[in-house]
C-alpha cells in the first residue's frame, strides 16, 4: 500500500495541504502560530486519527458498540535534536456495551496501528483507555 500528498505553501502564507478531497491550512509564519495548526500538532492529529479510525475497524471485529470515541493526546518535544520524545494520551469510548474488551482493544491499537507503529520505533508513547456510559 501507498500514500500520496501534496503540500504547498507561499512565501509568508499559510500552508497547504492536499489530501483526496480534503484540504488542510496549516501554519507556516509566525503571524499565524496562535491560529493554525503547526506541523508537530498535525504529526500528533495523525496519531490521534490512527487510533480513531482503528476504534472504527475493531469495533466491528469485536463486536461492541459505541456511540462516540474522542482521544486527548499531549506530546514532550526535545530540543537537540528537535524531536518528539513522549507521547501520552487517553481515549475514552462512549459505550454501553458488555462486549467491549477495553484491554483486548488497547493491545490491537497499539499492534495494528500504522501511524502508531511508526511513531513507536522513536518515541515513547504512554496511553490509557476509559469507558463512559453513552448519555
Amino acid at each position: 500500500m501507498t500514500y500520496s500528498i501534496k503540500a504547498t505553501s507561499l512565501a509568508n502564507k499559510a500552508g497547504e495541504i492536499q489530501i483526496k478531497q480534503s484540504q488542510i491550512t496549516f501554519g507556516t509564519t509566525f503571524q499565524s502560530s496562535e491560529t493554525l495548526a503547526n506541523p508537530a500538532e498535525l504529526f500528533l492529529a495523525a496519531f490521534s486519527a490512527c487510533m480513531l479510525k482503528n476504534v472504527e475497524r475493531f469495533s466491528a471485529m469485536m463486536n461492541f458498540s459505541y456511540t462516540k470515541a474522542s482521544v486527548e493526546v499531549q506530546a514532550t518535544r526535545l530540543e537537540h535534536p528537535p524531536r518528539m520524545d513522549q507521547i501520552n494520551y487517553e481515549l475514552t469510548l462512549y459505550s454501553n456495551d458488555d462486549r467491549l474488551n477495553v484491554p483486548l482493544l488497547k493491545k490491537n491499537i497499539e499492534k495494528h496501528g500504522t501511524i502508531y507503529n511508526t511513531i513507536e520505533q522513536s518515541c515513547a508513547i504512554i496511553g490509557t483507555i476509559k469507558t463512559t456510559a453513552n448519555v
